[in-house]
């Protein structure tokens, strides 16, 4: 069944994009009013959010989720038979040039990412760049086998490397004793386990556990941190900007960086809402 599907897919994402989001169009009202697709979490986070917003101002946002989730997976399995020229016309960096001066300089950078806007086409950042250079992404391995290696090729399709989140520092410290350095891009906004929780902050008017490993990584390594936020210009077009969190961190407070990306994030979010992965439980745990 899924070679099938994969089949099917491999021929339907062979037409141009613009005829692909006439199907998003179909199945959002599908996903939204007939499956409702964890419709109970998305509403509950979102009110929780924007408490001084009305029921219509709500709604609206949640509709406007429901119809970028469904073009969110077009675009995902447009990956298939999307080219480079597409994805750099599609999918633009702001502030590039600074990224890659810390490369040529010979150092690591970490790069705070989340679930905003395509995430996936924001891991093709090495075409965007004249030389070769070394961009990871970090990931988590799928526990569906053949869906973790069709992810695995997308993601490395245009020239990224793929990192499961298990071997990253061991990675790290490769590449340092080989005089090698990378890009790491880390998506910062998931939910930490509940046993590995250190940090808790105000996020979106909520008490909220942080994810702290990117920040560790950059403290000991010294490694200058960007946030890649994610603008969304029109339908199928992103720009990217490159914004410096701390160019020293190994000099900065313990949570410093990890408070000030949740905070660049929420700005991103109050000013978007609707491009955000609300229907990812982010508040499901409680602090003791």
């Amino acid at each position: 069944m899924f070679y099938f599907l994969h089949a099917l897919v491999w021929v339907i994402t062979l037409l141009p994009l613009r005829i692909l989001y006439v199907l998003s169009d179909i199945f959002y009202p599908i996903v939204y009013y007939i499956i409702k697709y964890r419709k109970s979490v998305v509403r509950t986070n979102i009110e929780k959010s924007f408490p001084e917003k009305s029921k219509k101002e709500l709604r609206k946002i949640e509709r406007g989720f429901y119809r970028f989730f469904c073009d969110l997976f077009i675009e995902s399995i447009y990956q298939i038979n999307i080219n480079d020229a597409e994805i750099k016309r599609r999918f633009e960096f702001v502030n590039a040039d600074a990224i890659l001066q810390h490369y040529a300089e010979k150092n690591g950078v970490m790069i705070m990412t989340s679930h905003y806007g395509n995430w996936e086409w924001g891991t093709n950042f090495s075409l965007f760049s004249d030389k070769k250079v070394a961009s990871c992404q970090i990931y988590k391995q799928l526990s569906n086998v053949k869906f973790n290696a069709l992810m695995y090729k997308l993601r490395a399709k245009h020239g990224g490397i793929n990192i499961e989140k298990r071997e990253l520092l061991r990675a790290i410290l490769r590449l340092k004793s080989e005089n090698n350095f990378a890009l790491y891009w880390m998506i910062s906004d998931q939910t930490p386990a509940q046993k590995k929780i250190h940090y808790w902050t105000n996020f979106l008017n909520q008490d909220t556990p942080a994810l702290t490993g990117s920040e560790q990584l950059a403290r000991k390594f010294d490694y200058p941190v960007y946030y890649a936020e994610v603008k969304c210009i029109k339908r199928g077009y992103y720009q990217c900007e490159l914004i410096p969190i701390s160019l020293e961190p190994a000099k900065t407070e313990e949570f410093e960086i990890t408070e000030k990306y949740m905070q660049m994030l929420q700005k991103t979010i109050e000013a978007q809402p609707e491009y955000w992965l609300w229907s990812h439980r982010r508040w499901k745990y409680a602090r003791n």
